[in-house]
């Protein structure tokens, strides 16, 4: 399969490439295109057969339910069978945006979608072209990241090809994604909502609107239920072995440090994802994510700093942590998958 490329304004989207790959969609076909989060691998969401072709792109595995991006607000009809009154506030409060809600579905959602689950989660994007494209496409679109299973998610199409370059149809450029990891993933069908995934809308942000919310523990084991895209096996992790350092700076560059000098007297090629306050030694690949007082710029930064180490042989990777508050917990969530959990505490 040849993927089409195409260039497109993020703010003046043109309505012929928009009609094109919402035919391209209509069709049953693959394309991908931009959020203000990630790249996302878009489909037909009520055509089972064209969702399994993400699925089989991506080789993601079967059990881990897909993602429904609408236009409208009132699109949700459609999909959800009740809509409490937590999921009403945080739509009012939150959508158009990097914020994604688990509700009861309908008998239109397919199976293929949410995985045989009775759920179904569901996103208003805040950009402009993915709202034009599913507005034009006149369906809901099931859209994962656009990239292999368990790799950095893309944050520009250049990364989608990457990856995908010849197992989709189409891929339209707008630019780098703003935010830079996926969208918060609420579940409201639980008594007090849930979080089950962090991202662009913080923490701090949902308990400013609801009050109240829990947090889901990260799950592991393959006996787990997935209740949410990104809640179970490896994600967003770059080519070779990564180990994750908790703790405080500059406790946790010291540890960085030791581990560092460790590798290279056993004769390892080192990388390093890392702050910008924190200093290398020699011989080290190192991939700076930003200012550990910004965690917006380490957000937007985190995924093209895990994809360095693609072109480069190295052994292991070590990776500095930073603090949980606001974008930072999402950023901490990636980091810990990426890492496959392997975890030094410093």
């Amino acid at each position: 399969m040849l993927t089409e490329y195409c260039v497109i304004d993020a703010k003046h989207p043109d309505k012929f490439i928009l009609a094109q790959a919402a035919d391209v969609l209509i069709r049953g076909g693959l394309v991908a295109f931009p959020t203000e989060t990630v790249y996302g691998l878009g489909a037909n969401g009520l055509d089972s057969a064209a969702v399994a072709r993400i699925f089989s792109a991506k080789g993601r595995p079967a059990d881990n339910p897909l993602i429904l991006h609408i236009a409208e607000i009132r699109d949700v009809k459609e999909l959800a069978r009740h809509v409490p009154a937590n999921a009403k506030k945080l739509m009012n409060k939150y959508w158009p945006g990097p914020l994604t809600l688990v509700l009861e579905r309908t008998q239109a959602v397919p199976d293929a979608v949410s995985c045989g689950l009775n759920t179904v989660a569901i996103r208003l994007p805040e950009s402009l072209v993915a709202r034009g494209l599913i507005r034009m496409a006149g369906v809901p679109v099931a859209a994962p990241s656009a990239n292999t299973s368990g790799r950095p998610s893309p944050t520009t199409a250049q990364d989608v090809l990457v990856d995908l370059n010849g197992k989709i149809n189409m891929v339209l450029d707008a630019g780098p994604c703003d935010i830079g990891v996926e969208s918060t993933v609420v579940d409201c069908t639980t008594p007090v909502p849930t979080l089950l995934r962090p991202g662009g809308v913080t923490l701090e942000m949902l308990r400013a609107t609801l009050g109240e919310i829990e947090v889901a523990p990260a799950l592991g084991d393959a006996e787990d239920a997935v209740r949410s895209p990104g809640m179970k096996y490896t994600h967003y992790a770059p080519a070779a072995q990564m180990i994750l350092v908790e703790g405080e700076y500059p406790a946790a560059a010291a540890v960085i440090g030791d581990q560092i000098a460790k590798a290279q007297a056993e004769g390892k090629r080192v990388g390093a994802v890392v702050s910008a306050e924190t200093k290398l030694p020699p011989g080290v690949v190192a991939a700076v994510y930003g200012s550990r007082n910004n965690p917006e710029e380490i957000a937007a930064n985190l995924y093209n700093a895990l994809r360095v180490f693609d072109g480069e042989a190295v052994d292991v990777i070590l990776a500095e942590s930073i603090p949980e508050t606001g974008l930072g917990l999402a950023v901490m969530n990636r980091l810990r998958k990426a890492a496959g959990y392997r975890i030094i505490k410093a």
